[in-house]
């Protein structure tokens, strides 16, 4: 939107009132539009608004740019240019006179060097003398109190910076109990901010791991932390996962899983790393069953994903029978899943581990033996 500031040194006609007659009192309003090219535009829409009382009226520009309205009622109207169906410029405040028409020309060249020039002024605070002279009273105030609203937002946003800074170079420098404290101060100053509790929620977290005579309580308060962080940024997928991990350190195993499963529906490109952070904590706290669930979908999701399909056979490995003949009866999808891992990943990390679970299904034989029952990681 194009909004010109104008003086408006407009003739107010004076009339009279006769006791129970009311006479009509129309006046007029013309002009030329041009477009930012310097060109006359042809059928741009003008409308009228009145302001004072309910009315609009709408004209046409001519070949030449001209418009002009010659029976509006006499009052205050904005006055807008339409040019293919988007507002182009816009008066406020227009006060019709009787008598002659009034002009007000719309050069869009001008309105938008004149709007940039505003713009400047807006940002660094300071007028110049033309357009000082071109403001009324009412939007030179408009202005200052605009002034300082600007003055007031970068006096915040300085505080908020410095505030997080320090916090963030206390959490690289290890002082968590800093780190709490300038993250708590840049809350202070603006708490609408998720990734500033999602910074509060690690700070916690790690003062927990530091002070474990103090880390009910820290994992208390990393807790509320992260559960704002989500409120303010419920389509952040990575927050519901590192609430979800924190909740698994804590063996809170519903409240991760729910908080799993909102990650995975957020951003369903990394659900197979959602659910196998989930399948982890299960298999790290003993919950075999949920944890080979939890990787199933994992595979599921992503069949490519190396490590869940490892951590799936390893998971399916402790379901496993022995038959008549003395062999290994694996479940259903357990080879597959440590061929699958091979084929993926043939000089990963567990590569060796899968090689000798297959030879002990299969009777291959195995040339190096690597323990398949190493506890996975959160990714």
């Amino acid at each position: 939107m194009l909004t010109r500031f104008r003086n408006l040194a407009l003739l107010l006609g004076a009339f009279v009132v006769f006791a129970g007659l009311a006479s009509a009192q129309t006046s007029g309003v013309e002009g030329i539009v041009k477009g930012a090219d310097g060109q006359p535009v042809k059928g741009a829409v003008v409308k009228f608004d009145r302001t004072d009382i309910k009315g609009h009226y709408e004209v046409k520009t001519d070949k030449k740019g001209h418009y002009g309205h010659y029976g509006l009622p006499l009052g205050t109207y904005d006055i807008t240019v339409e040019i293919d169906g988007k507002m182009a410029d816009k008066l406020n405040k227009v006060r019709t006179q009787l008598g002659d028409p009034i002009t007000e020309n719309f050069d869009l060249k001008a309105s938008q060097q004149q709007s940039q020039e505003l713009a400047h002024a807006a940002a660094t605070g300071t007028l110049s003398k033309d357009q000082e002279r071109s403001m009324s009273a009412e939007q030179k105030a408009a202005f200052e109190k605009q002034n300082k609203e600007r003055e007031a937002t970068i006096a915040k946003n300085k505080a908020l910076g410095d505030a997080y800074n320090a916090g963030k170079a206390a959490m690289d420098a290890k002082n968590y109990d800093d780190a709490i404290a300038n993250f708590e101060k840049a809350i202070a100053v603006d708490a609408n901010q998720a990734v500033i509790y999602s910074q509060l929620a690690s700070a916690y977290e790690a003062n927990a791991a530091a002070k474990p005579a103090e880390a009910q309580a820290m994992r208390d308060k990393e807790f509320e932390a992260w559960k704002k962080a989500v409120e303010l940024a419920p389509t952040e997928a990575a927050y519901y996962n590192n609430y979800a991990l924190a909740l698994g350190k804590a063996k809170q195993i519903p409240e991760m899983q729910a908080n799993i499963e909102k990650a995975a529906q957020i951003d369903p490109s990394n659900a197979g790393k959602y659910y196998y952070n989930l399948g982890a904590v299960l298999m790290n706290s003993g919950q075999n069953d949920p944890a080979c669930a939890a990787f199933k979908k994992a595979i599921d999701t992503d069949a490519n994903y190396a490590d869940a399909q490892y951590q799936y056979g390893v998971c399916m490995v402790s379901k496993a029978s022995i038959g008549k003949d003395g062999k290994v009866v694996p479940p259903p999808g357990t080879i597959e899943a440590f061929q699958k891992y091979l084929q993926l990943k043939p000089d990963g990390v567990n590569a060796e581990a899968a090689k000798a679970m297959l030879a002990s299904m299969t009777g291959a034989v195995s040339t190096k033996y690597v323990n398949p029952n190493a506890k996975p990681t959160s990714k």
